[in-house]
């Protein structure tokens, strides 16, 4: 049974070029190891920012909705940035 499969892909001048380019310099063995690896690159950063939505946002908007009154606003988060950045400016 095959493992791979073949594909035709069409890419902006810029981003063949880079391919390209990375074969050249030896990098990698062929394009396809290039867009393979963007791919794995691509699917890894996917799994990361679900795993963020699913450990960290999603139980913060769970405990918002819960206990609205532990919301931040816009105004405050800029008043302690500025005051934060102040802090930092006295220090230099």
């Amino acid at each position: 049974m095959r493992t791979t499969q073949q594909l035709s892909v069409t890419l902006p001048t810029e981003m063949a070029q880079a391919v390209k380019d990375k074969v050249r310099s030896g990098e990698y063995a062929s394009e396809s190891e290039v867009i393979r690896d963007g791919l794995r690159a691509l699917l890894a950063r996917d799994r990361a920012v679900d795993a963020w939505l699913l450990q960290q946002v999603g139980p913060a908007y769970d405990a918002l909705q819960t206990d609205p009154s532990r919301a931040v606003t816009a105004d405050d988060v800029r008043a302690r940035l500025a005051a934060r950045q102040a802090g930092k400016a006295k220090g230099r």
